[in-house]
């Protein structure tokens, strides 16, 4: 019944993890781990195990496609400094007594609309930082806020790890997004709370020379930076609405377009496309590696044994959503990666045993953001070094995120047994 073993599925992703904490190119990592746990899991069927995995990296080309695209917003975004501009008014309207939940909500919009979450943390870092060392917070506390408020941003914006899960499942775009907008709410809050708990730690306070690297430049008004992403919205929002099918692929790059247009560097646009594609690159190249060994996975006996371990347990079908989203994303340190894998796997085992599609991606999403920044990861260095945390004063925020990251997959598993 099924090409490979569970056994040699397992060895290659033990294999890849084992290269990733290595330092190894995550990409090349789940390729071999793919090409490893195919020939072991066919007792020695090379052309087996390339097919597989030839069969599973194009099962990801539709969602690098519009990865690719969105790019464009992406850069635009970015380049003409609407994401800051975004974050620089949400911050200086709530004030420096509220710094925390200024920050945090910064980055969770910023996110949301599209930008990459940790592009959205290190788009905050220069702002969190000159308001923390006015308000008197420490470096860690406010990391946390960002990092809390890309995660709830993370899991209701279209960004790579949305797209890859709405393609595994068949299910709209905006209705998966809106599908987590109260687990977003209540990470948000559990982000807010936990970086007051840290703020009153004492120690890593921001000084004179953290702010060396903040820049003073003009950027665009509020009006022309928000734009971009309320035409993507509504591009978006047309199909639940009108049953007018936008595709995230024209979507994104029309916002991007807008908001270059608005902000008034038109003759930029392809500078800044060209950017954004840079940004997405290494995204994508990482999604044709997950597809190698997403594809051995999805053809081994592994599905029907997870399935068959919860059925021993007395564990509902269900369950196996949230706890494939956390275990992928903690093995490959990547919310992408760990949420593309996980429905790629398992979406028709979950449909089969009457999980409903949009709530299954939804848990697996929401679980993807739990232990996916852990050090083998690069989240895990560019957030540090955006407050400038060293390793070890970096390490002790993973508990507080993964408290995160549970909070929304718990909200989450909470919508699917009260709603369906």
């Amino acid at each position: 019944m099924y090409d490979f073993t569970t056994i040699g599925a397992l060895i290659g992703m033990v294999l890849a993890i084992v290269l990733i904490i290595k330092k190894f190119h995550p990409a090349y990592s789940l390729i071999i781990g793919a090409l490893v746990g195919g020939v072991i899991g066919s007792y020695g069927d090379l052309a087996l195990t390339v097919s597989t995995m030839m069969s599973g990296a194009g099962s990801m080309i539709t969602s690098v496609l519009r990865i690719m695209t969105s790019g464009i917003l992406a850069g635009a975004l970015i380049k003409t400094g609407a994401a800051e501009k975004i974050a620089q008014v949400i911050v200086e309207k709530l004030g420096n007594k509220r710094a925390l939940i200024a920050v945090a909500i910064a980055t969770m919009v910023i996110c949301a609309v599209g930008v990459f979450i940790d592009i959205s943390v290190i788009t905050v870092a220069p702002i969190a930082l000159a308001i923390g060392k006015k308000a008197g917070y420490n470096k860690q506390s406010l990391l946390l806020a960002m990092i809390g408020g890309g995660k709830a941003g993370n899991i209701i914006s279209p960004n790579p790890n949305t797209i890859a899960v709405s393609e595994s499942f068949e299910v709209d775009l905006t209705s998966l997004i809106s599908k987590n907008i109260i687990p977003a709410i209540f990470a948000l809050v559990v982000a807010v709370v936990l970086a007051n708990i840290l703020s009153k730690k004492a120690g890593n306070s921001v000084s004179d020379k953290d702010l060396e690297k903040s820049e003073s430049k003009e950027l665009p008004s509020f009006i022309s930076s928000i734009l971009g992403p309320i035409v993507v919205i509504t591009l978006l929002a047309l199909r639940p609405i009108a049953n007018i099918s936008v595709d995230p692929m024209i979507a994104l790059p029309i916002g991007g377009l807008v908001c270059t247009l608005c902000t008034g560097n038109a003759k930029k646009f392809s500078n800044f496309a060209e950017f954004g594609l840079s940004k997405v690159t290494g995204v994508s190249i990482l999604l044709l590696g997950t597809g190698t060994i997403a594809g051995i996975i999805k053809a081994s006996a592994l599905q029907g044994d997870v399935v068959n371990l919860l059925n021993f347990f007395n564990m509902p079908a269900f369950l196996l959503a949230p706890i494939a989203g956390i275990l992928m994303a903690g093995a490959t340190a990547s919310t992408t990666a760990g949420a593309t894998v996980a429905s790629q796997t398992f979406s028709s085992v979950l449909l089969s045993e009457g999980v409903n599609a949009l709530s299954a991606g939804a848990m697996i999403h929401a679980g993807a953001t739990v232990i996916d920044s852990l050090p083998h990861g690069s989240f895990f260095h560019a957030t540090g070094g955006a407050v400038y945390l060293n390793i070890s004063e970096r390490m002790k925020l993973i508990a507080y995120e993964a408290l995160v990251g549970l909070t929304s997959t718990l909200a989450a598993v909470v919508m699917y047994l009260v709603i369906g």
